[in-house]
């Protein structure tokens, strides 16, 4: 038995309170479905900024009425300190995924990015700290690598950031290692590279590639490259993000608290080679994609060039064993790709 597996028949047994934010967006709503099937109460935070209502009704006709019952909602914005403290009341773990995740959008305004990033950060740590919450899950990212440029991504090797999105994740673990110095909360980081899945939005400039693509794919839409296409990243399908999450949440393990983990799966997929696993996949129902071709522009501002993560601190210290590659993931999400995204 994996220790996932081992998880999901413990909480199915024991009951506990979680509070997740940014709970209406794509990997928070994913998170509170998990927790709901698996007989857990939830409290949920958006201010629907960026995450979507809809999320939480697909959520809610996916759990069925009496697990939705376990589901409270408040929608609030964690730069309030009263909101986060509303919402930890009670509360026995915190999955944090509340934040403004796109580096264009940090370079256009960095200041809202820092109000979001930073300051409703430390309000949800002051908040989670004061609730005496047993532990405080936290989304950074795999943009604090910024300039390193070895591969495979190695936790405690980091260079420089390169937008400010990657600066407010990486004080976002500074302030998380202070806080579990002075006051002696407990806090895990998890470093995600490139989520996809159901519900991750399509629409708008900050949208992720693999949704975005297949809408234009499927619309008959030019799908554009940001350089010459041998970018590459380490993709990771959603249900290994929520793996991880309720592992770090919920681990005995003393050596793994307190913290950061790669969320990823130690692969790395070009531009170009993703562009050819979605047209594939597409091109039985879409038979104009046969002759589909990218349309390729300039280099986009403080992108990093390769992306790959190791992952055995992650398999070491909480047992994570991703379930899905990027293969197995597209194959997984394609019905509702093509059911949700035109």
């Amino acid at each position: 038995m994996t220790a996932w597996e081992k998880l999901e028949a413990d909480l199915l047994k024991a009951s506990r309170t979680w509070l997740v934010t940014g709970a209406a967006g794509f990997i928070g709503s994913n998170i509170v479905e998990t927790l709901l099937n698996l007989g857990q109460e939830v409290v949920g935070l958006d201010n629907f900024a960026t995450g979507n209502k809809g999320n939480l009704d697909e959520v809610k006709e996916r759990v069925g009425r009496s697990r939705w019952k376990e589901f409270k909602f408040i929608r609030g914005d964690i730069r309030e300190l009263n909101t986060c403290r509303r919402a930890c009341r009670g509360i026995d773990f915190v999955s944090h995924q509340a934040a403004l995740g796109s580096v264009p959008r940090s370079i256009e305004d960095p200041l809202i990015a820092n109000a979001c990033n930073v300051t409703g950060f430390v309000n949800m740590l002051a908040a989670a700290r004061d609730a005496r919450v047993k532990r405080f899950v936290y989304a950074s990212s795999s943009a604090i690598y910024g300039d390193e440029p070895a591969l495979p991504k190695v936790e405690d090797r980091i260079g420089r950031p390169l937008s400010p999105y990657a600066v407010t994740k990486y004080v976002n673990e500074l302030y998380a290692d202070a806080f579990a110095r002075c006051y002696g909360i407990e806090t895990v980081g998890l470093r995600y590279f490139n989520v996809f899945g159901p519900r991750q939005d399509p629409d708008g400039p900050y949208a992720a590639v693999i949704p975005r693509w297949i809408a234009a794919m499927m619309k008959r839409e030019p799908v554009r490259i940001n350089g010459d296409g041998e970018t590459s990243r380490d993709f990771c399908y959603v249900d290994n993000a929520v793996q991880m999450n309720l592992l770090a949440a919920t681990t005995n393990n003393p050596r793994a608290i307190n913290r950061v983990y790669n969320v990823a799966c130690n692969e790395r997929t070009s531009l170009n080679q993703l562009f050819a696993m979605l047209r594939e996949r597409l091109l039985p129902h879409y038979p104009h994609l046969r002759k589909y071709k990218p349309v390729y522009g300039p280099f986009r501002a403080g992108d990093v060039r390769h992306s790959q993560a190791d992952i055995a601190r992650a398999r070491r210290l909480m047992g994570y064993a991703p379930a899905h590659r990027i293969d197995q993931g597209l194959d997984a999400a394609l019905d509702w790709y093509r059911n949700n995204l035109v």
